[in-house]
């Protein structure tokens, strides 16, 4: 039996690339898996919600297999990649008729996708999702979105995976923060990855004015580029605060020399395209507390392994203090971060995963040979 396998790999900037190689690796120690084979038995595509999975989609529409949904909204890759009137047919595909004044509307305001609720609401995922003989996804927020838009398709939740890095030495770790200048008890917080406004950075940046004011030890690294200009020089004023460090896109050894030295991640969403974390699960899984949006795509992780924010009026300060909770009180932090990695060694471990990807390739691989 071969396995197709379709998605961006390194060296794309993307954290699916990151994840669609580690995966990789560990399902060809289960049978043969070919990067993009033309003729296999059943092929595996990786999707996602912006335009580096333009053909991977289109293949996996013309030749049906299972496909990993990375985001369950796909509206942003859709609004890329078609003009007006398909995006249009697309949208009425999706959700009928009725719904062709508000397709229209959406396009011509599409310039506010990045943060306007509405085009996280309406996800546009029945084409690939019907087409498919079986979606992965990785939590239940997900899985709740494609049953709504294709309820007969078999969906089924596998874990974000984790592999344990090869982590810096203890002591390179605290050459790092006195390189950085920061104190002994200084809690020093992470926010990677992209930068858009989804990702709720002025609430965070609002929230640590709070906590500077109480007079908390706290600095922050904003690790990752702007996608967003725009956001970019809103935050400037803000930005140029000394106790904010700034590093752009990080390579894989640079993001776990920083990993191995924050004390504490920030990984707000809203709106969310229904994603799980890599990030997350990467700082979780070294023992590191790591506060979310209190949303359904983490409602697999046990309280006490994280610490969650509503996002509503009160989100910035509950922000602000577990913030200065956290930065008098370093042994709860520290606490919080050893229950998540447990959680992550029980849950989310490369082989555990890699095997649940197998069973599901060896199901749908088996059935398509059956059938006549």
């Amino acid at each position: 039996m071969t396995v197709g396998y379709f998605a961006p790999l390194p060296p794309a900037k993307t954290g699916v690339a990151d994840y669609a190689e580690t995966l990789f690796d560990a399902l060809r120690k289960h049978g043969d898996v070919k990067i993009g084979a033309q003729d296999s038995d059943i092929a595996l595509y990786h999707i996602g919600n912006n335009n580096l999975h333009g053909a991977i989609y289109d293949r996996a529409l013309t030749h049906p297999g299972i496909v990993i949904l990375h985001d369950a909204v796909l509206q942003h890759f859709l609004l890329g990649r078609l003009d007006q009137q398909r995006y249009i047919d697309e949208f009425i595909f999706n959700y009928g008729e009725w719904t062709r004044s508000l397709a229209e509307d959406m396009w011509k305001h599409r310039a506010r996708s990045a943060a306007d609720p509405r085009y996280f609401a309406w996800p546009m995922v029945k084409r690939i999702a019907t087409t498919a003989r079986a979606i992965v996804v990785h939590n239940p927020a997900a899985a709740a979105i494609v049953r709504r838009h294709a309820p007969d398709v078999p969906i089924v939740e596998i874990p974000h995976l984790f592999t344990s890095p090869a982590l810096p030495a203890e002591a390179d770790t605290l050459r790092l923060r006195s390189q950085l200048e920061l104190g002994p008890r200084t809690l020093f917080i992470g926010v990677f990855g992209h930068q858009r406004e989804s990702k709720r950075l002025p609430v965070v940046l609002r929230a640590l004015e709070r906590v500077w004011q109480s007079g908390a030890d706290a600095r922050l690294l904003i690790a990752g580029s702007f996608a967003s200009s725009d956001l970019e020089r809103s935050l400037a004023g803000q930005l140029s605060d000394p106790s904010i460090l700034r590093a752009g896109y990080l390579s894989e050894s640079d993001f776990w020399r920083y990993a191995a030295a924050v004390d504490l991640c920030i990984n707000l969403r809203y709106p969310t395209a229904a994603e799980t974390s890599g990030i997350a699960i990467r700082l979780m899984g070294i023992g590191k507390p790591v506060i979310f949006s209190n949303r359904a795509e983490i409602a697999r992780i046990p309280e006490n392994a994280c610490l969650r924010v509503d996002t509503d009026p009160a989100e910035e300060e509950l922000l602000a203090h577990y913030i200065a909770w956290l930065a008098r009180d370093r042994e709860a932090a520290e606490e919080i971060g050893r229950r998540a990695a447990a959680y992550i060694a029980a849950n989310h471990a490369l082989e555990k995963v890699g095997a649940q990807y197998w069973d599901l390739v060896l199901t749908h691989a088996k059935a398509r040979i059956k059938r006549p």
